[in-house]
This record gives C-alpha cells, structure tokens and sequence, in this order.
C-alpha cells in the first residue's frame, strides 16, 4: 500500500492502492474482520448489513484480498475512486456492498485457514475449480449465490472431497 507522509494543516489525500501488492500478513486483519460475530449467523450478518459498513471496510478488503483495483471494481461493481471519496466524506456503504463485503471476509476467513496465507487462497479463486464445472471462483464472486457455491466447495476441500 502506498501511505502519505503526514502532512500538518492539509487534508490527507486517498491512499492509493497498487494494482500488483498483496499483503501478505493477515495478522494486521486479525480481531477487526477475521472471525468475527458480524458474519457468523445470518441475522448477525443481515443487521450489520443493513447498518451499513463504514467505507474503509472496502479498502481493508481490498488490501488483505490480493485483488487488483481492476478485480475489486469487478467484483464489487463499484469503483475503488468512488469507496475512497466515500471515506473521505466519512458515509456508510450500503445494504448490498457491505452484505457482499462480509461475506467475502468470511470467504477469505475460511480460504486463509484451509491455503495458510491470503496469498495462496487468491491463487486458488483464480484457478478452475472442478467442484464448480471447472470455473473459476474468482469469476463466481460477484454475486451472494455465487460466494455460498465457493463456500460450499471450500467446505468440502476441507473436509477432503476432491482434494
């Protein structure tokens, strides 16, 4: 990740996210999106939805996922310009990204537990899976039935089917 200098009497700009880096340390996520009560059970999930997740949610995701901008916009079907002037005006993202937002942290909460790292999850999502025709999970992300087809072949490479 880029960081700004601090800069005294000024505004901080947006941080800037390069398309190449992957954080390869989940540990700066663990406690904050890493098993959390927010997406545990449905209803814990659907009230933290619906409340909205602060913006920044978005950019941490970005950050622990290894996605490019390119694969996040795509995925997310926003822009990462347009979560950074959300952050910037401190407003809450809405019912539909922060449900897709959670779950995708609870994806990557079990793909980091089942590869080790974010990196080698990332590698999976972007291999053909037969458990899911041969596609690719990453291709399957963009949508809610999309992420529980992942989580389901996630669960069952976990528990040795097609391994």
């Amino acid at each position: 990740m880029a960081k700004d200098k601090p800069q005294t009497g000024k505004k901080k700009s947006p941080v800037i996210y390069k398309d190449t880096e992957m954080v390869s340390v989940v540990n700066d996520f663990e406690g904050v999106y890493i098993r959390q009560p927010k997406y545990t059970d449905a209803i814990s999930l659907l009230n933290t939805s619906k409340k909205g997740l602060e913006a920044k949610t978005a950019l941490d995701f970005l950050a622990l996922s290894g996605f490019t901008q390119d694969e996040f916009q795509e995925t997310f079907k926003t822009t990462v310009k347009t979560i950074q002037n959300h952050v910037n005006k401190d407003l809450k993202l809405d019912a539909s990204l922060s449900e897709k937002l959670l779950k995708s942290f609870a994806l990557f909460d079990t793909g980091i537990e089942i590869f080790g790292s974010a990196q080698a999850f990332h590698k999976w999502l972007t291999t053909p899976a037969y458990g899911l025709g041969n596609r690719l999970p990453f291709d399957m992300m963009d949508t809610i039935t999309g992420i529980q087809l992942i989580e389901e072949e996630l669960i069952r490479l976990q528990f040795g089917d097609l391994a």
